[in-house]
């Protein structure tokens, strides 16, 4: 998760002896969005090999989006709608790595089972809510090496517009897989990734979602980019 454009604070953290560590972040509508830590033996590690990677925690620095939200040089208007499968060109820095421009494109929106969420661990925060799986894929369609970027800022909508509670998972989740993009992600290449979201309950769907990364978040006075 994002250090410097999230609209996150964080309240603290619980450790849990057996089943990995907890720690909750309280989201912009008082909602707390867990962060778990897979604890099953047979889940790689989520510790990367290459050495030179930035920490998952780094976030995307604001440098390097000029007027991008007004729409310049074919980007993403600030508060556009796409349908799922449309791809957005996006402004991107991340780090060092500056300047760069990404095609994003969230191409389902998959309703999973609550029983999913047993692997983590996460008890009474979890209880009685859904989760659903946003996959989206990432293309670098610009000059920019974004080695060992991290694309998050995803997050997921109820039929009534509000925001659905997220969960960040350190490590590996195989029904959600979400990893940095690898060594050498230049000019068409391309990533598949996956965010959580958490309907309240049955009766409740998560029908869109949101990327709300620099330029297109409060912070920037911008509308983040929804599909739908």
């Amino acid at each position: 998760m994002s250090t410097i454009s999230m609209r996150k604070t964080t309240l603290g953290a619980v450790g849990l002896a057996v089943a990995g560590t907890l720690a909750l972040t309280g989201c912009k509508n008082g909602n707390e969005e867990p962060v778990a830590q897979p604890s099953s033996p047979a889940a790689p590690s989520a510790q990367p090999s290459q050495p030179t990677q930035p920490s998952t925690s780094a976030s995307p620095s604001a440098g390097g989006y000029g007027d991008a939200p007004a729409g310049a040089a074919g980007t993403a208007k600030s508060g556009q709608t796409f349908k799922l499968g449309e791809a957005a060109t996006v402004p991107f820095s991340y780090g060092s790595n500056k300047g760069g421009q990404i095609a994003l494109t969230v191409t389902a929106i998959e309703q999973g089972n609550p029983s999913d969420l047993d692997a983590l661990k996460l008890g009474d925060k979890v209880s009685g809510k859904v989760p659903y799986y946003i996959r989206y894929t990432v293309k670098n369609t610009g000059t920019t090496d974004l080695s060992f970027s991290s694309v998050g800022h995803i997050k997921g909508l109820l039929g009534d517009g509000s925001e659905a509670q997220g969960l960040s998972i350190i490590g590996k989740f195989e029904k959600c897989p979400n990893e940095s993009l690898p060594k050498g992600f230049t000019n068409g290449q391309t990533q598949n990734s996956c965010a959580v979201a958490l309907a309240p309950s049955a009766q409740t769907k998560v029908s869109a979602a949101e990327y709300w990364g620099e330029p297109y978040n409060s912070l920037s006075n911008n509308k983040g980019l929804v599909w739908k």
